[in-house]
């Protein structure tokens, strides 16, 4: 497969698991406390999303890789990161989605119902672990190669710290309705906003270099 086309899919694909992501993220402010045909659609677009992301991870470890095989190891890091936050996104959409068709009645499933508690972890620290691990090597491949325009190495190194800023929220609570806490809007629902926005213009800024690839230099 040629470097253009590698651009074009990964780009195609980043586009539309980025869109996804930002149709879903509105549905988990809808209500405040969700029926179930909220919570299930949101799930679905979620894990539709994420599937498209897979083929985004791979896109992009396929495209450092061609640009520098020496940079193989840090390609590989790019592509484990994404996909494991694929999973961190999986199992705690399917919990959600679980507790909202066996309870027979409504509630918020990122606070109540039998799986709230065990997703915590999950969409909030961890998955900051790993988006922030992808962001920082792929900052580095692209501020190193080059592959991709400069903003897009600079902002991959801010929106890691963001991210990682959101660490020690887990000690503050598990209130959905606050900013700052272990499940908190800022440390979920507010991430999820600005990493599809992120990965929207970055995929299609990749997009755009399949006809006229930006120059690489290896630093």
């Amino acid at each position: 497969m040629t470097e253009s086309m590698i651009r074009r899919y990964t780009g195609l694909f980043g586009i539309i698991a980025s869109l996804f992501i930002v149709v879903q993220v509105p549905l988990y402010f809808l209500y405040e406390t969700p029926p179930d045909w909220n919570i299930l659609t949101r799930g679905l677009i979620g894990i539709t999303g994420c599937t498209f992301y897979i083929v985004y991870f791979i896109g992009m470890r396929q495209l450092i890789r061609h640009v520098d095989p020496a940079y193989d190891w840090i390609a590989g890091v790019v592509q484990t990161a994404g996909v494991l936050w694929v999973a961190m996104v999986f199992v705690p959409q399917s919990m959600e989605v679980g507790a909202a068709i066996s309870v027979d009645h409504d509630l918020d499933t990122t606070s109540a119902g039998p799986f709230a508690a065990a997703q915590y972890l999950m969409q909030g620290a961890v998955s900051r672990l790993l988006m922030g691990l992808f962001l920082i090597a792929l900052g580095i491949a692209v501020t190193k190669l080059g592959l991709l325009p400069r903003w897009v190495g600079r902002s991959a190194y801010v929106l890691a710290v963001i991210n990682l800023a959101f660490l020690p929220a887990l000690f503050f609570g598990d209130d959905p309705a606050d900013f700052y806490s272990a499940q908190g809007w800022g440390t979920t629902a507010s991430m999820g906003a600005v990493w599809s926005l992120w990965t929207l213009a970055v995929s299609i800024s990749t997009l755009r270099t399949a006809r006229r690839p930006v120059a690489t230099s290896v630093a």
